[in-house]
């Protein structure tokens, strides 16, 4: 599979398994879509007690020319000396991508917009994503200002498990502050399932969108930036949504549903030794990749007794067409005793005859 796309990713939500990347693990400029770790930053903080939805800030003149109706971006409509409450500004943010939104929270919350960009960076590293450096709270261009794909896919999955009840607003179809109104900007949310999350758009960028959708139980989450036009976004997010449900799947292999073969064992009471994994294997990727998997055992060393029941004796590798190798380790499922002395010398001759004859 291939994508006009610059930068993709389709992630399975239940097990946050990559089942596609193109350039995925790359920084890159996220635009509005780094709103969703301004959103994120916020429930954390209202979690901790640090604010509340009810907490009011007041709009800065600088928020309103550098966010409001005269940047010419996205905006809230906030004017000079509103005070919303933070419940509309995490509205205007979702919804409406609102610049303005953005600006008034980081003020409001941190004093400024750059000490609140260095919170988001630093919770972001915090939570594993490490190839954020955020500059500001809105997206707006900013040198250095990147994410990658797959982190702004990890941190649509912990928005959706850590925070249900905030995620639902980013279905809503529209949001009205005052007399201006906005439509949501995601256009996934027609598309059967899809109920979230966040569109992106510079110059610098391309347009991009990070989308989330269910379907028969299962959630996948893509990540697309760098098209050329709200179309081609448009038209990009629903195959590659309809492509992440009929053409990827994930398969689970248990200890309990895989028989491997016994092992070796050098200079033991038994030749050999039965082994098992250690715990269970998921493999995602495309169907036709999982229908030609290749698997094989590789042992850490040449296995020389005594080995207890439950040690790591090596791993079993799958590897998929197009994709880096899945592993996890085997471990012996018995005891093996060490020959005492004449056996292992009757083991020796043995070796020393085989090798003469060979």
């Amino acid at each position: 599979m291939d994508t006009p796309a610059s930068h993709a990713v389709i992630m399975d939500h239940a097990t946050g398994a990559i089942l596609y990347s193109k350039n995925g693990s790359e920084p890159m400029i996220p635009a509005s879509m780094t709103k969703m770790m301004t959103a994120y930053l916020v429930f954390e903080l209202i979690e901790r007690g640090e604010i509340s939805l009810t907490d009011k800030f007041t709009v800065s003149e600088d928020a309103w020319r550098r966010g409001g109706f005269p940047s010419g971006t996205s905006t809230m409509g906030l004017a000079p000396g509103d005070t919303p409450t933070v419940e509309e500004l995490l509205h205007g943010v979702i919804i409406m991508s609102g610049n303005d939104a953005c600006m008034v929270l980081a003020e409001g919350i941190s004093g400024s917009e750059d000490a609140f960009a260095a919170r988001m960076t630093s919770l972001a590293h915090e939570l594993g994503l490490s190839t954020v450096n955020f500059k500001n709270a809105t997206g707006l261009e900013a040198v250095g200002h990147v994410i990658s794909a797959e982190d702004l896919a990890k941190l649509a999955k912990m928005t959706i498990d850590k925070y249900p009840e905030y995620y639902e607003w980013y279905d809503d179809p529209s949001y009205t502050w005052r007399e201006y109104t906005q439509a949501n900007r995601n256009p996934l949310l027609e598309v059967a399932g899809a109920d979230g999350l966040k569109t992106g758009h510079l110059e610098a960028s391309g347009y991009g969108l990070t989308a989330s959708a269910v379907r028969d139980g299962v959630r996948r989450t893509i990540v697309i930036n760098g098209l050329g036009s709200m179309a081609a976004r448009a038209q990009e997010g629903e195959r590659l949504m309809r492509v992440a449900f009929q053409s990827y799947d994930l398969k689970v292999i248990t200890p309990d549903s895989v028989v491997l073969p016994d092992v070796q064992v050098w200079l033991g009471e038994q030749r050999t030794v039965p082994i098992s994994l250690a715990s269970d294997m998921t493999i995602a990727g495309h169907k036709a990749a999982l229908e030609k998997a290749k698997s094989e055992i590789v042992l850490e060393n040449a296995l020389e007794a005594p080995i207890s029941k439950g040690d790591t004796v090596g791993k079993l590798v799958i590897t998929l067409e197009g994709q880096q190798p899945v592993e996890t380790p085997v471990v012996a499922e018995a005891n093996v005793k060490k020959l005492g002395f004449f056996g292992r010398a009757i083991e020796g001759l043995s070796n020393l005859i085989a090798g003469d004859d060979g």
